[in-house]
């Protein structure tokens, strides 16, 4: 095993595991972030140890069992996840964004039954749907070739609103990538999965509900985006493939947006900007993994 690697043991079956939730927010959804806490105050067949992270907000009016971490400002997205995660115990965490719900009573006992059958799985996300009927994006399918968004997979990129690991493979990985604040953690998540001997999941049998709504495309967007491309690729990729990770991005944009040459000024002074800062420190993926991930159908060059 190379160092960090988990055994590929399945963590010891209980009859009520105990699966620690973390949910992030603003304050700027109260509804939604009820909806949500309360689909998990439904689930059955399990233990729960809930916290409500206010990212620069100091939750009030929460449903009765779930716990309040205030943070006094807004530390992005990853590292609001990485503080909830702090506070919680259990066999396994789930993060749940504050626009997000699960469906079904038995979603955790669900996930936790893709674990206990296939120690192989380090990280689980859901399929993802709107609940009014809306058509689901596709980039909810974290696959090159999306297909039946119902049909399961091994991804190497995650849509974070919803996802459950282990909590021995949480800690081992390093949790989620604070420095980012947005856009990219769940591909490093993903990654690190990997590198760790376990696999990354997309499980289409199971359903988390989420509003169909187009993320922001403004220049703050473009700009990290690019950005935490080449962190991406300085923090997780062996020195030869960082410039090809890069590289390929570059031409996937360049083809994307042609006619938008304002994108593509923004887009390539973020990549500027991920060169020439830090980008916290870097634990670059084993060749072995790299050969794991390319036999299960994605280098990770593009």
């Amino acid at each position: 095993m190379t160092p960090g690697t988990l055994r590929r043991h399945a963590v010891a079956h209980r009859e009520r595991p105990r699966v620690a939730v973390v949910s992030l927010s603003q304050g700027t959804r109260p509804d939604d972030l009820r909806r949500g806490l309360e689909s998990v105050l439904a689930q059955q067949g399990v233990e729960l140890d809930v916290v409500c992270v206010g990212n620069g907000w100091e939750p009030n009016g929460l449903p009765e069992g779930v716990r309040a971490l205030a943070l006094p400002e807004n530390v992005g997205i990853p590292a609001g996840r990485n503080a909830g995660a702090e506070v919680v115990d259990g066999d396994y965490v789930f993060f749940l964004d504050d626009d997000a719900s699960i469906p079904s009573e038995t979603f955790l006992r669900d996930a936790i039954g893709l674990f206990e059958g296939d120690p192989s799985l380090g990280l689980v996300q859901p399929r993802v749907v709107d609940p009014t009927g809306t058509a689901n994006p596709r980039r909810w399918v974290p696959r090159i070739r999306k297909g039946d968004p119902a049909d399961s997979s091994p991804v190497f990129s995650v849509w974070e609103g919803a996802v459950i690991l282990p909590m021995d493979v949480y800690r081992v990985v390093g949790g989620w990538g604070a420095p980012y604040f947005y856009a990219h953690e769940g591909i490093e998540l993903a990654w690190r999965v990997w590198d760790a001997g376990r696999r990354t999941w997309y499980a289409g049998d199971l359903i988390a509900n989420h509003p169909a709504i187009d993320p922001a495309r403004h220049t703050e967007y473009y700009r990290l985006n690019a950005r935490n491309r080449v962190w991406l690729a300085r923090r997780n990729l062996p020195a030869p493939l960082r410039p090809l990770y890069v590289g390929s991005w570059a031409a996937i944009q360049v083809a994307r947006w042609w006619r938008h040459p304002a994108r593509l000024r923004v887009w390539f002074g973020g990549v500027r900007e991920g060169w020439a800062t830090d980008c916290g420190p870097a634990r670059p993926m084993g060749w072995l993994t790299i050969g794991r991930m390319t036999l299960a159908g994605r280098p990770p060059v593009v």
